[in-house]
């Protein structure tokens, strides 16, 4: 027994020692190059590619199997500019064989130098890094199709390492080019450096990499691991941090979980001030849209824990500063094909006006109230916001938009196939408040809005000042406003404009028309006379406007305000679309300011005011033939009998001036 051992480990020492021999010797009598043409005509018949390699092609097998060469070309198919698809200026790698045998790996060096990838997209479409399939024989229709059941991985299955070293890991001077004719599109990404030292799988590896892209530097530098003796599987630690075109700097640091078969991430994010502006600026961009005041978008930073796995991300304690402004914001979200997100957002302040673009400059020669039809706009596809699932709420406490000052914003958004519900939306604005809901639905292609707004006690005059830096109108203002509308640009808005309001002012004044002086003073109260003296006004306790809306024209006829000395009643329209006014105001004057509130019929004379023009520029003027009419309708009956007969034209004109001079003379001059 103990012979026949002997000579079995004899033997097997024997084999080894052939097998070292063999390793050692072959490659000295064995010279590779000499194969170097075959390898190129395989490499070239496999992959319809020119392909080369230099001559320094070397092969040793102990104590190291190493691999190195140079020069390696794999060229572009026919037809691209880049003649090269894939160029490597030198290749060194060493690995220990026998140690494979025992699932324990040592690389002593894997050193790539001057690698030059060019990914090419021809103007027909085409791309340089497609490879024709290798085709395989059918299979005959009397030989069924054996398929095999996939097994299930079980716990812990997995390709288990003794042991792993790397001594050294280089890729220096490496770079990616990519190019499309179709587009017109050139990136760079060069100076590609990546280096590791000292890997080992129990404990953590040191990683640096730098590149620039399209020659903005770019970097990375951190740790990774221990990794564990099962690659891909547990919790991998890392701890990273990244600067990019030496202007932002990004903090990241947690977990990756099972990153091969069900990965999961538990990371901690932190960007550091920057500016947006510098660092577009840097990548050879602008801001995608123009802004009011170019000193915003000058500092942001954010931080936030990010976890989440392939159907899930979440967002939590997420802060971020933007210039003035700060919000703290918590996200969730998951089922990427029908997304499903619920947001929580607190922001402290913030001016929208200085974000939004500048206000457009009036086009030469373009007619006031007429808004141009958008030519050839593209339709918008809301097919993706079909698929959202939204679930959201936002507060606000201090907001500045068109230069209207909001406090206190409370709103909810939620959504699902197509219909989105704004409900509740709250503010305070004015030493009052505003309450209201709205539904915005994309389920046809053209978009449908309905909003339902209630304002209350809210101070009308510094709203109209700020909102339209108009001073016209004072008082408190009660309201409720009911509105459809269709369509996704302001033109389709106006014209589908559809519903009704009540606006009610208390206790307030219309400024620039004085309707009480114009009864002692007709050119003064219509600012027929010379300037000077106080600014014209009416006070009133009650202004109600009533109105409806049909297709962007906006009409009342039941419009009242109570004065001191004058009841006063209005009608007419207001076309949006063309932004052009039509009203008349039949005041009737009041004997006495007893009745003031009330709501009694008062005798007094009836005095036509026709409200005319633009929004921007409305004019108020006396309603002559109005005045004249009333008059000889209460005065002098029968007149108007006279005036519309056979008489004439010269008697009538004469008639009708006398009148006119005479209701003039109870005005005074």
């Amino acid at each position: 027994m103990n012979r026949t051992v002997k000579w079995v480990l004899i033997i097997g020492f024997s084999l080894i020692a052939v097998f070292i021999a063999a390793l050692v010797l072959l490659p000295k009598f064995v010279d590779v190059k000499q194969y170097k043409p075959r390898i190129e005509a395989q490499v070239t018949k496999a992959t319809g590619r020119a392909f080369s390699i230099g001559d320094d092609l070397r092969l040793s097998f102990f104590p190291y199997a190493s691999l190195s060469f140079s020069d390696f070309h794999l060229g572009s198919l026919p037809g691209f500019k880049e003649k090269d698809f894939i160029i490597v200026k030198s290749f060194d790698v060493r690995v220990k064989l026998v140690p494979l045998l025992f699932k324990d790996i040592q690389i002593k060096r894997f050193i790539l130098k001057g690698t030059r990838l060019v990914l090419e997209t021809s103007k027909d479409g085409r791309t340089n890094w497609e490879f024709n399939a290798k085709t395989t024989p059918e299979l005959s229709a009397e030989t069924p199709k054996e398929t095999k059941k996939p097994r299930k991985a079980e716990s812990g299955e997995g390709f288990a390492l003794k042991t792993f070293t790397l001594g050294e890991l280089a890729v220096t001077d490496g770079s990616v080019l990519w190019l499309d004719h179709k587009k017109k599109e050139r990136k760079e990404i060069s100076d590609v450096t990546l280096l590791l030292q000292d890997v080992s799988l129990d404990r953590p590896i040191g990683v640096t990499f730098s590149a620039r892209l399209d020659k903005q530097p770019f970097s990375l530098k951190g740790n990774v691991g221990p990794i564990g003796k099962m690659p891909g599987k547990g919790t991998i630690p890392l701890d990273f941090s990244v600067r990019a075109f030496e202007q932002v700097d990004i903090g990241l640091k947690g977990n990756v979980v099972d990153p091969a078969n069900q990965p999961k991430f538990d990371l901690f994010i932190n960007v550091s001030p920057f500016s947006p502006r510098k660092l577009l600026a840097a990548m050879g961009k602008a801001l995608p849209v123009s802004t009011s005041d170019p000193g915003v978008l000058n500092r942001v930073s954010f931080k936030a824990a990010i976890k989440g796995d392939s159907k899930n991300v979440s967002v939590s304690d997420g802060v971020m500063d933007m210039d003035e402004s700060k919000v703290n914001v918590t996200i969730k979200a998951g089922d990427f094909t029908k997304p499903r997100i619920a947001f929580n957002m607190d922001l402290d302040q913030i001016d929208l006006d200085r974000y939004l673009p500048p206000p457009a400059k009036k086009v030469a020669g373009e007619k006031e109230g007429k808004t141009a039809e958008p030519k050839g706009a593209k339709k918008t596809d809301y097919s993706k916001l079909r698929r959202l699932s939204l679930n959201g709420r936002m507060r606000i406490g201090k907001l500045k938009i068109q230069n209207a000052k909001i406090e206190r914003v409370h709103l909810t958004l939620t959504g699902e196939k197509g219909i989105f519900n704004l409900q509740p939306l709250t503010m305070d604005l004015y030493q009052g408040g505003l309450s209201g809901n709205g539904i915005f639905s994309v389920q046809n292609d053209v978009p449908q809005t309905n909003i339902h707004l209630a304002l209350n006690g809210v101070q009308a005059g510094p709203l109209l000042n700020d909102l339209l830096k108009k001073d016209f109108l004072e008082g408190m203002l009660k309201a409720k406003v009911n509105l459809s509308m269709k369509g996704d640009d302001a033109v389709a808005i106006k014209r589908t404009l559809n519903g009704d309001g009540d606006l009610l002012f208390e206790d307030g004044a219309i400024k620039g028309v004085d309707l009480n002086g114009m009864f002692n003073n007709a050119k003064t109260a219509f600012g027929l006379a010379e300037k000077g003296g106080k600014a014209p006004r009416t006070d009133f306790s009650q202004l109600h406007v009533p109105f409806s809306v049909k297709n962007g024209l906006v009409s009342t006829a039941n419009t009242a305000l109570i004065s001191p000395l004058i009841r006063l009643t209005a009608s007419g329209n207001a076309d949006l679309i063309k932004e052009l006014l039509d009203f008349r105001l039949e005041p009737k004057l009041v004997g006495t300011i007893k009745g003031q509130g009330d709501t009694k019929d008062r005798s007094g004379l009836m005095v036509p005011v026709l409200v005319v023009g633009s929004f921007s520029s409305p004019k108020f003027r006396p309603d002559l033939e109005g005045m004249f009419k009333q008059n000889i309708e209460k005065s002098l009956p029968g007149v108007q009998d006279k005036l519309l007969g056979t008489d004439s034209k010269k008697e009538e004109s004469g008639f009708i001036e006398e009148q006119i001079k005479g209701i003039l003379k109870g005005f005074g001059k």
